[in-house]
């Protein structure tokens, strides 16, 4: 059976619909940067993630391929998470989606090293006549977080954000956006065949210890 992440690192994929403080630890990704509203049709966030889906189900199904990935194990390919961030602004501002910077990303499985990534990216331009430069390999350690899972519409998270950050000033927390630091979304339901208010995303924020 294929190793899926959201299945094994329950912790990390399907919080509790309350908020909870919790530590991830290093993770590989593919990622994109870009900026502007990620609604807007034929944007660059849309082409981004075309392209991370592609990378990704190169990597996957390489195990059909003549080149054998070492260590490669069968898996579900994670799902796609987004970093936010406007400039100035703690957190953001979802009235001003035309402002967001953003990374979006999709975990890797331990045995992609940054060989096997370069290779990915090779193989997916010749087989795709496209561009992949865009992709990066991203490793990233996001560290101490609140998070929360949350239920509905996207433009009804600041209500899900507002309990988030309440929960961690109560437990001797607060946020700690900056370098590295960002407001953390992974979607864990498909948006296209899925109701707006059904949507199930993980909202993850990072905090410190208040000294």
């Amino acid at each position: 059976m294929a190793f899926d992440y959201k299945k094994e690192y329950k912790e990390f994929y399907l919080p509790s619909k309350t908020p909870g403080i919790v530590t991830v630890p290093p993770m590989n990704f593919l990622a994109v940067r870009g900026h502007g509203d990620p609604n807007e049709d034929g944007g660059a966030y849309k082409q981004a993630l075309g392209m991370l889906y592609a990378v990704a189900f190169t990597i996957k199904m390489s195990k059909l391929g003549k080149h054998k990935l070492e260590g490669y194990f069968d898996y579900v390919v994670p799902p796609l998470e987004g970093l936010w961030w406007q400039e100035g602004v703690q957190g953001v501002d979802y009235t001003h989606k035309k402002d967001f910077q953003w990374i979006s990303i999709i975990r890797l499985p331990e045995f992609v090293t940054k060989e096997v990534f370069d290779w990915a990216i090779r193989e997916a331009m010749e087989k795709k006549r496209q561009d992949f430069s865009p992709v990066e390999f991203f490793p990233w350690k996001e560290g101490l977080c609140v998070q929360c899972m949350h239920i509905g519409p996207y433009d009804d998270e600041p209500a899900t954000v507002a309990t988030m950050e309440e929960y961690a000033k109560a437990q001797g927390y607060e946020k700690d956006f900056g370098e590295g630091r960002f407001h953390h979304e992974i979607y864990l339901s498909d948006v296209r065949r899925c109701k707006p208010e059904r949507l199930k995303t993980v909202i993850r924020h990072p905090v410190r210890r208040v000294l």
